[in-house]
């Protein structure tokens, strides 16, 4: 298995978030606090998600049902596979116009988190390019969705 950017952005995100975590948990217990903690793993998991997702749908890792895919013929399974990977790229599609509407409603909004003032603008758009992406994925791996 290679590990590609998506390995390296996930697993920097991840790490901050849980570094940054930590140090808010021993600071409160010592009887300080980090101000802005919870914003920055927010702002991380944001990031390790989308890789998360991103990273999962390119190396066909996501959760299936087995217990109905298995139980029907070659044929069957090869049209429920398409369906489910067509239906993955409308949903993906549909969130990914929902995100792209609300960024355009709120463009001259300047918003950004409250303590740190971490601009929401980018987030955005790096959850549209990951569900962007799945969408994408979706449609590329429902062709190729070959019997077995």
């Amino acid at each position: 298995m290679s590990r590609g950017p998506l390995f390296y952005i996930g697993s920097a995100a991840l790490l901050t978030a849980m570094a940054i975590d930590a140090a808010a948990v021993i600071c409160r217990h010592l009887g300080l606090s980090i101000l802005g903690s919870i914003e920055i793993v927010q702002a991380a998991m944001l990031l390790a998600s989308s890789a998360a997702l991103v990273a999962a749908s390119l190396a066909r890792k996501h959760a299936t049902v087995h217990l109905a895919i298995d139980r029907v013929g070659p044929r069957t399974r090869l049209w429920l596979e398409r369906i489910s990977a067509f239906l993955s790229a409308v949903f993906f599609a549909a969130l990914a116009a929902g995100s792209i509407w609300i960024a355009f409603d709120l463009r001259h909004g300047h918003e950004a988190s409250e303590v740190l003032r971490i601009p929401y603008a980018p987030l955005r758009i790096v959850s549209i390019a990951a569900v962007l992406g799945l969408a994408g994925i979706a449609l590329w791996q429902m062709r190729r969705i070959e019997p077995e």
